[in-house]
């Protein structure tokens, strides 16, 4: 069941067009019908609101214009199994020592733009 806070991918003509976030579902004029607040993550981002009934939010397939629109409730990929089963963060790599103007590993030279303002 889809409902407020979902992520949904909208496709239009049986091709992905957007993905949308349902912001807000509320009661319609028209007895088993809601009015839809859709935030549209596009740039620029873009609200619109469509009035469906229950069906249609829910994945059925209906006509807007003559075409042929559904919407699909986006759920997020399970992490690997291998990240669930570490039970610390890694650790952050250690900083490497500053050399300045010695040959940096790689065989880069690092240039500090400090020693360099000072010598004019």
């Amino acid at each position: 069941m889809t409902m407020e806070g979902d992520l949904v991918l909208v496709t239009m003509d049986n091709e992905p067009t957007f993905f949308a976030r349902i912001e807000e579902i509320s009661g319609d004029l028209k007895p088993e019908w809601f009015q839809v607040k859709l935030l549209v993550l596009q740039v620029p981002l873009m609200v619109t609101t469509w009035i469906l009934r229950e069906p249609y939010i829910n994945g059925e397939e209906f006509t807007m214009g003559g075409r042929p629109i559904r919407l699909t409730r986006v759920v997020a990929p399970e992490p690997p199994a291998e990240l669930e089963e570490e039970s610390e963060p890694a650790a952050l790599p250690k900083e490497p020592a500053k050399k300045s103007g010695a040959a940096a590993e790689g065989g880069s030279k690092v240039l500090s733009l400090t020693d360099r303002l000072k010598k004019k």
